[in-house]
């Protein structure tokens, strides 16, 4: 899902991973839901383009919502549900 900047949805929690490859954001991300609750959003600040392949992976995989993703100027946000 692609959407615009400026439609963001709400979010709880927000986790910058700039400057950090893979694994190293997902590592993160699996840590920083560990302290949130069902229904909660994170947002995720990123700039690895890997992420665009395996924080939808991470969702599916764990059953989350991934709400919105989009990309500008090397920068990547992602807006997750958790289950």
């Amino acid at each position: 899902m692609v959407d615009t900047a400026d439609s963001l949805p709400d979010f709880q929690v927000e986790l910058d991973t700039t400057g950090l490859y893979c694994p190293e954001p997902i590592m993160l991300m699996h840590n920083k839901v560990r302290d949130m609750a069902s229904g909660e959003v994170l947002k995720v600040v990123a700039t690895d383009p890997a992420t665009t392949r395996d924080i939808p992976k991470f969702c599916h995989f764990l059953g989350h919502e991934l709400v919105q993703q989009q990309e500008s100027d090397g920068h990547y946000l992602y807006f997750i549900r958790l289950a």
